[in-house]
């Protein structure tokens, strides 16, 4: 027999602790005052976002001609930043709604955090949309079906655009009941434990009164399996959506069916990276070694080998099928993102994304921490750099060469990138304050499932 340990068989909680002190350990960083890293985190994520709000508002007070946007290249950072964040926000969904459907133990120590970054990743990503349309509160409602008094109604059903409104409302909604559900019983025991009048208030109000009886968590637990189903076609459909943007499209480069599967599989896995990016930081800043172990690491970077392999096949399709295809505007487009002017981006994009995971491979780098933390901000460039490519490269060589052109970047495209990243570090940082950051009931059924084995 092997002496090497099975990942599935490592501990998912540090043996010894009890139900009591899960409770303890969990609940310290929302009781106590914030750490000295907690406030560090606080103090960078308020910069950025302050910063970034300035050049947001320079953007909607001058239009976005401020951006670094031609006739040629219409489309750049904003849907690059639109298509990233979608699929940063795909992991939550996918740890919440199939593991649970399929029993798995280990999702029960991070889908809590993965939930909340799903719902503040969905936010950063719909706003780059409504930047785009220029003075948004002027006709941001033309993407909505509302009956209206000219007659029909406005929206086309028949644009890719209008089908992403739904997939993104759909997602954000069952994203945030599902996580708002998971939060109830963990807000009872912090109202239980609160020691002033204005936490048990507000804890009291967050809980809808959970008493904790059996019939409330038969209902919980019916609930939780409900949403859990009904989520799980989400993972597929809503990145599906959004690869439609491009795919239903004639421009070579855009015009392909493998971009449905392409992209959720891409999204999985940069959502998956971003997690563990998360994950880290939380279990460092607020001592968590005991609940987020390597093995919940391990696991993660084994789906990331996964899912980095497929993109990794998808991008050698890709060439093949604009080589196999002989039309010459198809070929020329690939050839450009290889070795055009931007060639620097495709090579990044390759190197993050396809050779970078598989180091994962050795066990040793697969449970290093600092190897595992570098490793998934390196996914997440590489993935941002495969929009990029997508996006850019396919637009700014047309079929006429007189239509050819750059696209370079402004301080104002930088800077509303930098707000999204400082709302989604605000927002979790808050949520990681206030809110448990680990689901304390699922937690405790772990332990108490170990020791009803022994």
């Amino acid at each position: 027999m092997s002496s090497v340990t099975s990942p599935v068989r490592t501990p998912l909680v540090t043996s010894g602790k009890s139900i009591h002190d899960v409770t303890e350990d969990i609940c310290r960083q929302v009781e106590g005052k914030p750490t000295r890293s907690w406030m560090m985190g606080m103090a960078i994520s308020l910069t950025a976002l302050a910063l970034g709000a300035y050049a947001t508002f320079v953007l909607l007070w001058e239009g976005i001609g401020v951006w670094g946007l031609n006739k040629t290249v219409g489309w750049a950072w904003d849907i690059t930043n639109f298509v990233w964040w979608v699929g940063i926000g795909h992991a939550g969904t996918l740890i919440s709604a199939i593991l649970l459907l399929f029993r798995q133990k280990w999702r029960m120590s991070i889908n809590r955090a993965a939930e909340a970054m799903t719902i503040f990743a969905v936010i950063c990503a719909a706003m780059f949309p409504l930047f785009h349309m220029g003075r948004l509160w002027l006709g941001f409602y033309w993407a909505l079906p509302l009956p209206n008094t000219f007659g029909s109604l406005w929206v086309n059903f028949n644009s890719p655009l209008l089908w992403d409104v739904f997939a993104i409302s759909t997602y954000f909604t069952v994203s945030l009941v599902f996580w708002y559900i998971g939060l109830i019983p963990d807000f009872a025991t912090i109202r239980d434990r609160a020691k002033n009048k204005i936490s048990q208030a507000v804890y009291g109000a967050l809980s809808f009164g959970w008493t904790g009886g059996a019939k409330a968590w038969m209902r919980y637990e019916s609930v939780a399996l409900i949403l859990a189903g009904l989520a799980t076609p989400l993972v597929l459909s809503v990145h599906t959506i959004v690869s439609f943007d491009f795919a239903t499209s004639v421009i070579p480069g855009w015009h392909t069916t493998i971009f449905p599967p392409y992209f959720v599989a891409g999204a999985i896995f940069s959502g998956f990276a971003m997690v563990l990016t998360l994950m880290i930081v939380t279990r460092a800043m607020f001592k968590l070694e005991d609940y987020i172990t390597i093995g919940h690491i391990e696991l993660m970077n084994i789906v990331i080998i996964i899912t980095g392999s497929i993109v990794g096949i998808a991008y050698i399709t890709e060439l093949f099928i604009a080589w196999y295809s002989g039309v010459q505007a198809e070929q020329y487009a690939f050839l450009n993102r290889v070795s055009g002017p931007y060639w620097w981006a495709y090579w990044t994009m390759m190197t993050c994304n396809v050779i970078s995971p598989q180091l994962f491979w050795v066990k040793k780098i697969r449970t290093s921490i600092v190897a595992t933390f570098i490793l998934s901000i390196i996914v997440n460039i590489g993935m941002w750099f495969e929009r990029f490519v997508i996006i850019v490269t396919s637009l700014h060589r047309d079929y006429l060469p007189s239509s050819w052109a750059m696209f370079f970047p402004t301080k104002y495209d930088v800077g509303v990138y930098l707000f999204s990243f400082g709302f989604f570090f605000t927002a979790f940082l808050l949520f990681s304050k206030f809110f448990p950051v680990i689901n304390i009931a699922e937690v405790k059924s772990i332990i108490k499932t170990d020791s009803e084995k022994l």
